[in-house]
């Protein structure tokens, strides 16, 4: 009995009782709770196959609607300014990896005077001022299968004036030597590897220079979708981007593979353009077409449908693919002819000269 009379009592201090619980709650359900971001769902974040297309179409809808707005306020920003008279604003350029590169000192500028007389003094001068017709002899390595053939008979296609020659067991030095004595001003051989080609050796004749390149991502004219066949005419030629000492050089010697008076009347277009030290082959041809376009008739009396509309002829040029497609990458500028013992390099690209994706050479 005297164990029943003492019970614990509760404190003073204690908290209210659990029937008190109610209208705790109640004020705190009379606090708003904060707002959480919700952050943005990736496609990539998404399992799902068809619900991660489903997003990422519709991000791609978004972008390309956001970037119709913008294009239709800056459009409606030029007419206000002409309409005003007022300066239309400039246009923002992207920043890219080209216009931010790190500076170089031997880029080239149209006043550097000792760049034109070494231009003069070249082994490419006596083709470029057109005193000697250039003559390509095309070869492959000892064991050549795959799509070097194709490779081989497409480029034979773009370059005039280009001939094959099996190699079989000679050594190259023996093949430079047979090119010489045939007057050829350049040699171009085409390595494989694993049945595809890999690599490209121009070697200008007869003293030079050779130039070693990967070759990357070849695409062969039957593999383009509605491709062109090439005529024999000899092609334009466009070079871009070869801004360096380095790259104005490598630029030099690929134009010295072609002849310096295009048929204009054949529409064949050969391009070389530089980008972030990869230099992409296209070759090309323009097509003209006529097309007719009904333009509607202002006259608001006129009556009959062939009134309201005049036929209007638009000649419409556009672009043909004609193949191959390749990328080229350079390894090495050596000196003279090939020789591997002991030739002398002119620049040589190693591992750490990829520090930074902005340090370009060409």
């Amino acid at each position: 009995m005297g164990m029943e009379k003492k019970r614990k009592q509760p404190p003073s201090d204690a908290g209210p009782p659990q029937g008190d619980e109610g209208e705790g709650r109640k004020e705190r359900k009379g606090k708003k709770p904060k707002k959480v971001k919700a952050e943005a769902i990736l496609p990539s974040q998404i399992k799902n196959k068809e619900k991660r297309s489903e997003l990422h179409a519709k991000l791609k809808r978004e972008k390309k609607a956001e970037k119709r707005k913008l294009a239709r306020e800056r459009g409606q920003a030029i007419r206000r300014a002409e309409e005003l008279g007022e300066q239309p604003p400039e246009r923002e350029v992207p920043r890219t990896i080209e216009n931010t590169r790190e500076p170089d000192e031997t880029v080239c500028r149209p006043d550097d005077q000792e760049l034109f007389a070494g231009n003069d003094a070249d082994e490419f001068n006596a083709v470029l001022k057109q005193h000697i017709i250039p003559k390509v002899l095309i070869t492959t390595c000892r064991f050549n299968s795959g799509r070097g053939p194709a490779f081989i008979e497409e480029l034979m296609q773009v370059i005039p004036n280009s001939h094959y020659v099996k190699r079989g067991t000679y050594e190259l030095k023996k093949i430079v030597e047979y090119a010489k004595n045939r007057d050829f001003t350049s040699l171009i051989v085409v390595h494989t590897n694993r049945r595809e080609p890999d690599a490209l050796l121009i070697i200008g004749l007869p003293d030079g220079p050779t130039a070693h390149f990967k070759l990357s991502k070849l695409v062969l004219r039957k593999d383009i979708k509605n491709h062109g066949n090439p005529t024999s005419h000899k092609p334009e030629l466009v070079l871009n981007n070869f801004t360096t000492r380095l790259g104005h050089r490598v630029g030099r010697m690929i134009q010295s593979l072609f002849p310096q008076d295009p048929n204009f009347r054949g529409r064949r277009v050969v391009t070389f353009h530089n980008q972030r030290d990869y230099i992409f082959f296209r070759h090309h041809r323009y097509i003209f077409e006529t097309k007719e376009s009904k333009v509607a008739s202002k006259d608001k009396k006129a009556k009959t449908s062939e009134s309201k509309s005049q036929p209007e002829k638009q000649v419409i040029c556009r672009l043909q693919e004609c193949g191959p497609r390749f990328t080229l990458k350079l390894f090495t500028l050596q000196h003279g002819t090939f020789d591997t013992k002991s030739g002398e390099y002119e620049w040589v690209h190693k591992g750490d000269m990829d520090t930074s994706r902005r340090r370009l050479f060409l």
